[in-house]
């Protein structure tokens, strides 16, 4: 999506932005809040709030980047609204590193169980966690792009990141290995 060099975005180009993006975005933002009607929500408030201020957007920034992020705060912000949960604890100390679990199966109800089991375990991680996990593993983002989509430094997110594997691993590791 090209931008112009000059400044803010002008209407027909956010809905060109609107269009290409809607859907990545709402994916995102379910798998942050895990519920239908919060991620819709939350993509709703971005695109508005997105709209609102669009002449604030730097045109040095790619505009899915800035769309990312402005979903990203709005999913988090809509989980941190709920009555609070318990999430994985954190391990307290570094566990040594687990094998790789290869799971090769053709058969797509093992795929689809898999896939189900690997749903609720991001569900259990913390929301800050589980959207560095969903950026960067999930969106196949960079480090540096998610990193700027959650406002962290690439050691912060880096960080994060490292916490939400070995979560996720502990949290998968009985499954996987029956």
């Amino acid at each position: 999506m090209a931008t112009s060099e000059e400044g803010p975005l002008d209407r027909a180009t956010f809905e060109q932005l609107v269009a290409e993006y809607a859907e990545r975005l709402y994916n995102i933002a379910l798998r942050i809040t895990g519920v239908a009607a919060d991620a819709e929500d939350a993509v709703q408030e971005a695109f508005t709030s997105a709209y609102r201020y669009r002449d604030r957007f730097r045109s040095e920034a790619s505009p899915r980047t800035w769309l990312y992020r402005i979903t990203v705060n709005a999913a988090l912000q809509r989980v941190r609204q709920r009555a609070p949960r318990e999430y994985l604890a954190e391990p307290l100390e570094e566990r040594v590193e687990a094998a790789d679990w290869p799971v090769h199966s053709e058969d797509p109800a093992v795929a689809a169980e898999l896939r189900q089991q690997l749903e609720e375990a991001l569900a259990d991680l913390a929301p800050d966690l589980r959207a560095a996990v969903i950026l960067r593993d999930v969106e196949g983002l960079s480090t540096r792009e998610a990193a700027e989509m959650l406002d962290l430094s690439e050691a912060a997110f880096k960080s994060r990141l490292h916490r939400g594997r070995v979560l996720l691993r502990e949290r998968l590791s009985d499954y996987l290995r029956g």
